[in-house]
């Protein structure tokens, strides 16, 4: 009876699993910025957003933020913190490969961490004591110290650190040879680049979370918003980025073209680089504050994303933990003039250069143009994205910088980058500012902390260290094959994603 029992289930159909529809078509991106093989690698995220557009399909993280959760398993299926806050294990996800065939497996997240460069590399690797990696399905990080921004910094896209690639794919081709032929583990393999120009990618059947319903995926970089705007129109892209507001109305007036505003963490500003510098006439306050008031950040608003983008007095976005709003600036060209007569400067001054990248020259030309009718001579100085990024790390840019910043966190990990003074974008920094950030980062008191965070934009603020623009609402235009553009499916993310979402209508 047992035999025939085993042999009635041997011959029984087996159910099929969950069936899916093969990939299939292409779906154009035109990009606001050129395309530089730094934003296909996860080690090199520099502080802006941009490279998370590329790596969402290309790659994948341990844990990373997905529709509905700030904090998602992704190649780790679970992760749980000790009771004391020191150790961090992840466990990963069984089954899961890298586009080349290689398992993904605890040593490759190792390797990634240790090699990881990026913004905030130092602060990640210094608060770590250990990585252990006692089988190929678990890494645990035990810390020096209680870090509560230790998840902050990992896991979102505040870093790329907890982005995986394959160790020894990478051992193999070095450095340079992965920017050329990059091998991930995300829902999309990589098939040809032209640096500068376009990135072709492929759908990977099997991805674990689900097959992609789109089999390729092209970006083209297109610098010039009203070509973009004119690809969106004759169906050369599916998906145009970062239109003005001229344009973003033209979207709304074309049949056929839908135009999707997507608020997120991007705040923009412009950093007074020489306000440290005794000899410079931005080291006086009354003049950074005549620059502040200068500005009718609402009338750029209408103009550039018709209303959407929120004028907040801060280079924190509302949405982070710890954010303090602070009193904004009133447009107020007469006081601007008033201060900068009280500073010594009845007639105005050069105020130098304001460099900028090119993808916001129309924001920054407006701030350029405010700032001059109340006296303030600045000349526009912009930089393709990538060279900007490594210029202004290296502190090579003077006066004025136009500065944006779209990466996840709270507001202690963007102040960290940019206010405190061992920031990668910092130029300066004050005693009390940095005295507090230090408090700050060793205090477990939830509350506690949040008092103190909160001094510490209230002082940025009081020194006018920045000139706060806006947090940015991008303008974005889908076409009419597009039956799922993966905008906004993230909360507080600008580009299309998750990938896998995406879908074009059916023919």
């Amino acid at each position: 009876m047992r035999r025939l029992l085993v042999l009635v289930l041997t011959l029984l159909p087996v159910a099929p699993g969950p069936a899916h529809a093969a990939p299939e078509g292409q779906m154009i991106w035109a990009l606001h910025f050129s395309l530089a093989p730094t934003l296909f690698e996860p080690a090199e995220t520099p502080g802006v957003v941009s490279p998370f557009m590329i790596l969402y399909a290309l790659h994948d993280a341990l844990v990373k933020p997905m529709p509905g959760k700030f904090m998602a398993p992704s190649l780790a299926e679970s992760w749980s913190v000790s009771p004391d806050g020191l150790t961090y294990e992840f466990v990963l996800r069984k089954g899961v490969r890298f586009h080349n065939g290689d398992p993904v497996t605890a040593e490759d997240a190792k390797f990634s961490f240790e090699r990881y460069r990026g913004v905030s590399a130092k602060i990640l690797k210094e608060k770590v004591a250990a990585i252990e990696t006692p089988d190929p399905g678990r890494i645990r990080f035990r810390l020096k110290q209680p870090w509560p921004d230790f998840m902050t910094f990992y896991a979102t896209p505040a870093t790329g650190a907890s982005w995986v690639v394959p160790k020894a794919y990478v051992e193999r081709v070095g450095e340079d040879g992965f920017k050329k032929a990059p091998v991930g583990a995300g829902p999309y393999r990589f098939v040809s680049s032209t640096p500068g120009i376009e990135l072709v990618l492929e759908a990977v059947d099997g991805y674990w979370r689900k097959t992609p319903s789109v089999k390729r995926l092209v970006f083209k970089s297109v610098p010039d918003p009203a070509t973009r705007l004119v690809m969106l129109k004759r169906g050369d892209a599916d998906v145009s980025y970062a239109l003005s507001g001229e344009l973003g109305g033209e979207v709304r007036r074309t049949a056929g073209l839908t135009l999707k505003p997507t608020p997120f963490t991007s705040t923009h500003w412009v950093l007074f680089a020489d306000q440290w510098e005794t000899s410079s006439p931005w080291h006086d306050r009354r003049v950074r504050l005549a620059a502040t008031l200068s500005v009718d950040r609402q009338a750029i608003n209408q103009a550039e994303s018709l209303g959407f983008s929120k004028i907040t007095g801060s280079i924190i976005p509302t949405s982070f933990d710890f954010y303090w709003q602070p009193p904004v600036h009133p447009f107020d060209p007469a006081r601007a003039r008033q201060l900068l007569a009280e500073a010594g400067y009845p007639k105005g001054f050069d105020g130098g250069d304001l460099w900028c990248d090119t993808s916001v020259c129309a924001t920054a030309e407006a701030v350029l143009n405010y700032m001059q009718a109340a006296g303030i001579r600045t000349k526009l100085r912009p930089m393709e994205r990538a060279a900007m990024l490594s210029a202004f790390r290296e502190k090579k840019l003077k006066n004025l910088v136009f500065t944006i910043s779209g990466i996840s966190g709270n507001a202690a990990t963007r102040i960290d980058a940019f206010a405190a003074s061992s920031g990668p974008y910092a130029y300066g920094a004050y005693p009390d500012i940095d005295g507090l950030f230090r408090e700050q980062a060793s205090e477990l008191d939830s509350k506690k902390r949040e008092a103190i965070v909160h001094r510490i934009q209230q002082l940025i603020h009081d020194k006018v260290m920045f000139l706060p623009v806006w947090q940015l609402s991008a303008l974005t235009g889908y076409g009419a094959r597009v039956a799922e553009s993966g905008l906004g499916l993230i909360t507080d993310y600008p580009w299309s994603a998750p990938y896998e979402d995406v879908k074009l209508k059916p023919k």
